[in-house]
């Protein structure tokens, strides 16, 4: 996570001051600058796409049913994301379509989860 990144989507999307300035007071959660946690969400669904999800039959999803921020990332961290599949099943209206559910996990360099997620995902099925 680059300082300049991190600055420019808080400035467009999440302009609270610890994601803008090192020097912002601290707050409980936050001391120095910190991604926010929409930017760890797109760099994710980044990794996703570029990962998997684009050479599937993705059909979009109908949220997040979990979602987490467990640690501050900074400038610098370097993140890695990881997907599990928890449950698969027809759809109950539409048996073309199958939903997965996953719960993914975001770490830094260190290993620390910084985001974690559940959520289902449609995918088209194969013709019997």
């Amino acid at each position: 996570m680059e300082r300049a990144d991190i600055i420019a989507f808080a400035a467009e999307f999440d302009p609270q001051p610890y994601h803008l300035d090192e020097r912002a007071p601290p707050t409980d959660l936050t001391a120095g600058l910190s991604a926010s946690g929409w930017h760890i969400c797109a760099v994710f669904m980044r990794m996703l796409c570029d990962g998997f999800l684009l050479e599937t039959a993705c059909m979009g999803s109908p949220g997040i049913e979990t979602l987490k921020w467990r640690r501050p990332v900074r400038p610098g961290d370097r993140l890695r994301g990881s997907s599990t599949v928890i449950e698969t099943r027809p759809s109950k209206s539409r048996p073309d379509i199958g939903i997965v559910r996953f719960r993914h996990q975001v770490t830094n360099q260190a290993g620390d989860v910084v985001m974690w997620m559940e959520n289902p995902v449609m995918f088209a099925r194969r013709s019997p």
